[in-house]
Parts: structure tokens; sequence; C-alpha cells
């Protein structure tokens, strides 16, 4: 099974972004996201065999304790750069998190999952780019936005998800949460 490490965003960012989803949706020709498989990845763990799923959480549930964290959604992007886009995403602030996708990306490479060879970068994909679209009226449509602040939440809990692809898109399966400290 294909497995990631996530958090879930709180039901009134969720709506805000699956209202600039749907704002921004027919400037682009792109594979938008499903507002309801948005998330912020905290470690791709890739392909899992079924028999060590319990290993995989038993580490997991080991991670060091931590409060709450604070997440701040705004700004958008593209990912790697601007003139040749293969990701299309919304900018995340939250102190705390970076660390607990390196603490996650330790206990999971202890258990063989390659480590992440690339700095942590928070971001929630909105779309992804194929092809060489005209991306003009998207970056039209950005730009006439009254405001780049998505919402505020506090995530209690990280989660486990396994992900199975699908024509259309991913579809996501909590299979455990991880409460932080209250």
């Amino acid at each position: 099974m294909r497995l990631l490490t996530a958090l879930d965003l709180a039901p009134g960012v969720a709506a805000s972004l699956a209202s600039l989803i749907e704002r921004l949706r027919p400037t682009a020709r792109i594979q938008w996201s499903p507002p309801a498989n948005l998330h912020i990845t905290t470690k791709f763990i890739g392909d899992w065999p079924d028999e060590r799923l319990a290993e995989l959480k038993t580490a997991l549930a080991r991670l060091p304790a931590r409060a709450a964290i604070s997440v701040r959604i705004h700004h958008l992007g593209f990912f790697p750069n601007p003139h040749a886009p293969r990701v299309f995403w919304c900018g995340i602030e939250a102190p705390g998190l970076a660390e607990l996708a390196a603490e996650t990306d330790r206990a999971t490479a202890a258990l063989g999952v390659a480590p992440e060879m690339r700095p942590f970068s928070p971001h929630l994909t909105l779309a992804r780019i194929k092809d060489r679209p005209n991306l003009q009226p998207l970056r039209e449509a950005i730009a006439g936005l009254p405001e780049l602040e998505f919402g505020n939440f506090t995530a209690p809990a990280f989660h486990l998800y396994r992900s199975e692809l699908r024509p259309g898109g991913s579809l996501y399966t909590k299979l455990a949460e991880f409460p932080f400290q209250s």
C-alpha cells in the first residue's frame, strides 16, 4: 500500500480553499485537486507492506510529544518555478511543522524508508500541471484576488493515510491518528 503522513485541514479552511479552486478552475486546463483531498503532507512514505503496518504505526506513535500546531494558509505559487511549473500550490506557515516532518523522516528511515533528500517545503497542492498550458489567465485571476490569506487553524493531530491512485485522482483513506498534546 502507498502511504503518507499529513495534517488535516480545519473545515473552514477547507471550504475557503474549495471556493478558491472553484474560482480559479475556469482559468486553466490543469489537473485541479479535489478539495476533499487537500492535506498538508509531512512525509511521503511510499509503498509499504501490509504486514508491517502495525510496526509503522508504533514508530509514529513514539514520536516526541508536542503541542498542537498553529497553521496559517496564505500565498500562492508554483513548483519548481513560475517559468516551468509542475505544481500550483498554496503556502503554509506553521511553527513546529518542519520539526514534525524531520522526526517523521527519521522514524520512518529507521524502518527502511528512504530519507527525504530535499528540504521540507510545506504547501498544499492545488493542482498539478502537465504539458505546457497557457497559464496567463490563471496568473491574471490570482493578481485579481482581493487577498491571499485563506485561513488559520490549530492542528490537534497528524494522520497516517493510504493513497490509492485512481482515474481522476487519488483516494485518501485515514489509517491512524496521532494526537498532539493539548
